[in-house]
């Protein structure tokens, strides 16, 4: 019997250290996310987190470490290169003034634009495959700021999923949306991953988190302090370090995913500064 060669992960970091001038932000942060699984990152506000997404998306150079996208070392490629490799849907992103849907979506596709390549055939079928992949073909001539805020999520969604990357980051993908919506959003996550795409997510809900993801990446001050699948990573102990809450664990009927309990009467705790 042979061995099967090993496929490298689709998003593997380094040793990396971000920062902003005079203040460290991501300390020593190692993690490596295989091709078609989940990852969720999460921790309390200011912990690094969305730096951290933004450094492996080459918007944030860090001070050291790497960030390899399918095998490739992001910041040693240029920009355009880099982005055929890796998407990033940040938080709150905005669109122009009155864009229509299929025009958001094209967007998606400017990184694989240039002088010497125009709009192809490729491009309007991985625009079509995107809103087709997030039920919003039937949105496509509807300008986006009249949507609900779960339809304008699915629609950028669709735009990042048309960059047609290996590695997709996703930052807060579920800010202010509804119960419903959500799930809706997260289960398209899932789908994505299944069809053998990267997904990274920064997600405030660690219930949502422990269901959703293969791997949760816990972090608090600028580090990851716990690594895993949910059912082996997600327990008190580890509530009470990242966010200071005591906490029952209970487990999920049906699949047993942690679901995390806030003993009554346990004070909140309050917020540091989003970083």
């Amino acid at each position: 019997m042979t061995d099967q060669p090993t496929r490298p992960p689709g998003l593997e970091i380094r040793e990396l250290h971000v920062g902003h001038p005079g203040r460290p932000v991501v300390r020593e942060v190692s993690l490596a996310v295989p091709a078609g699984q989940v990852a969720a990152i999460v921790g309390p506000n200011g912990c690094g987190k969305s730096t951290l997404l933004r450094a492996a998306a080459r918007l944030h150079a860090p001070d050291s470490g790497t960030v390899h996208a399918d095998g490739a070392d992001i910041w040693a490629l240029g920009r355009r290169r880099a982005a055929h490799r890796i998407a990033l849907l940040p938080q709150s992103p905005r669109a122009p003034e009155a864009v229509t849907v299929a025009g958001l979506v094209r967007y998606g596709r400017h990184p694989h634009q240039g002088l010497l390549r125009q709009w192809s055939r490729e491009d309007e079928a991985a625009v079509r495959e995107a809103l087709d992949a997030t039920g919003t073909t039937e949105l496509a001539a509807e300008r986006l700021d009249r949507l609900s805020g779960g339809q304008r999520q699915r629609c950028w969604l669709a735009m990042v999923l048309a960059q047609h990357t290996p590695v997709v980051l996703l930052d807060e993908p579920t800010s202010a949306l509804d119960l419903g919506h959500a799930v809706d959003v997260l289960t398209l996550v899932r789908e994505v991953a299944a069809a053998g795409r990267t997904v990274v997510m920064v997600l405030h809900d660690l219930a949502a988190a422990a269901r959703y993801a293969d791997t949760v990446v816990a972090m608090k001050d600028g580090r990851v302090i716990a690594q895993g699948a949910p059912h082996h990573t997600v327990d008190a102990a580890l509530v009470k370090e990242v966010y200071g809450l005591d906490a029952d664990i209970l487990r999920a009927p049906g699949d047993g995913a942690p679901v995390v309990v806030p003993r009554a009467g346990t004070p909140l705790p309050t917020s540091a500064p989003v970083g």
